[in-house]
């Protein structure tokens, strides 16, 4: 697979996709004018997409990361990430953060690029959706904060 990975400006970024990781259109729309958006491409097509978000100075959250189902289980989300880990990291950034739920598989996927957790946002996910999260038949509601703290 050849994988190219682009900034594209956040009006761009493809929406249908954002969805995938966040069920809140109103939300994704309300972070993404101001937030850096990295699409993936592999041969022409959109791939994967990263939206990531300065919170202070030195501290980035990702906001949301999401791969088209057809391209899911490929690397495409893997490669996506440590692509944005690397840049931040070249770019000086102190910290990346970013909010998950408290289990499956997108846990285990940031735990295995580095990240740690760092803090719980208990009922989160009751508070701040009108509709119910679920996963594995399972509702979610408090959000881990995870963090790669890089070191100089």
């Amino acid at each position: 697979m050849s994988l190219l990975i682009e900034e594209v400006p956040p009006a761009a970024a493809p929406i249908e996709l954002l969805l995938l990781a966040d069920p809140s259109e109103e939300k994704v729309r309300a972070y993404l004018p101001a937030s850096r958006c990295f699409v993936a491409l592999n041969e022409g097509a959109v791939a994967g997409v990263c939206v990531v978000q300065q919170q202070q100075a030195g501290v980035h959250e990702l906001m949301n990361i999401a791969v088209a189902p057809e391209q899911q289980k490929a690397g495409v989300g893997t490669r996506l990430l440590q692509w944005v880990i690397e840049r931040y990291q070249a770019a000086g950034a102190q910290v990346l953060e970013v909010g998950t739920g408290s289990f499956g598989y997108q846990l285990t996927f940031y735990q295995r690029h580095g990240f740690r957790v760092a803090a719980i946002d208990r009922d989160f996910f009751v508070t701040n959706y009108d509709e119910p999260i679920v996963e594995e038949g399972i509702r979610l509601r408090d959000m881990l904060r995870l963090r790669i703290e890089y070191t100089r």
